[in-house]
């Protein structure tokens, strides 16, 4: 039997139960991964988990708020009970709901509300996860956190204000967290992605917007739930050793070139 990269690795997926996270969760216990499926919809990272299980992998749904700290303290408690180490985090919970999303508009529009919120799943819940996640990797030598943050983070739009504020302070705390943690063997770096085809996603773009953004890509096809999987698990490996506190795009190219959607020579 082949050995996988991640053999003997105890891996957490927050937001597991998404379309990002499902395939992160699955790509990780593919390569050998005991993988902690967590979202704050139990049923749905349960039916993840058994999926995986269903392979003849690892896995286990864990239910948890990822914005209240003693939901965090838990979920990361209840990984290591179960499986004695923790090794790998990947930390993709954020807010998705279309409806939402629709309420984020703004700043002179903006309610507090919608603001907190944000914050507290989007940014918050990443920041309580490397807290209680880090001492217990730090036990075992170190490991690799692998935050999300989104293509939002890096240039300003007229709507979801909060949303791509919040993903602005992901590359930072990614940044504070690789210096203040990288000698005691934690790595940790952002993906930055950009258009990544998932039910959430056609939830709240219309297809001409899916179009205009797909003409954009440099690459013939836009991005998948699996593409972005695959980049968790080389940075979660360690062929990714010597790669900490960097923003890693994974756009289709976007954000290597001048927008031009709305050109007929595309």
């Amino acid at each position: 039997m082949a050995v996988g990269r991640l053999d003997g690795k105890v891996a957490m997926v927050t937001g597991g139960a998404g379309g990002i996270g499902s395939a992160t969760a699955r790509a990780l216990a593919r390569e050998g991964a005991s993988v902690a499926v967590v979202d704050v919809n139990g049923e749905k990272a349960a039916h993840v988990a058994e999926a995986i299980l269903g392979t003849g992998a690892i896995a286990v749904g864990v239910q948890a708020d990822l914005s209240e700290e003693p939901d965090v303290a838990a979920a990361v408690r209840a990984t290591v009970t179960h499986y004695g180490r923790l090794d790998i985090l990947h930390n993709n919970a954020a807010l998705t709901d279309s409806d939402f999303l629709s309420r984020d508009t703004k700043v002179t529009e903006l309610s507090v509300e919608v603001w907190e919120r944000t914050m507290a799943v989007n940014l918050r819940s990443q920041m309580l996860m490397c807290k209680h996640a880090i001492p217990e990797m730090v036990r075992n030598g170190g490991g690799s956190i692998i935050n999300m943050s989104s293509g939002a983070s890096l240039k300003g739009d007229r709507t979801r204000t909060a949303y791509g504020v919040s993903k602005a302070g992901v590359n930072t705390l990614t940044m504070y967290v690789a210096t203040g943690h990288g000698k005691q063997g934690v790595r940790v770096n952002t993906i930055v992605p950009g258009l990544i085809i998932t039910d959430a996603v056609r939830a709240h773009l219309t297809e001409h917007m899916l179009e205009g953004l797909g003409r954009a890509t440099l690459t013939p096809y836009v991005g998948e739930p699996d593409d972005v999987a695959n980049l968790v698990v080389f940075l979660a490996s360690d062929e990714s050793r010597y790669i900490t506190g960097q923003m890693i795009a994974i756009d289709g190219g976007m954000s290597s070139h001048v927008g031009s959607a709305g050109r007929d020579d595309d």
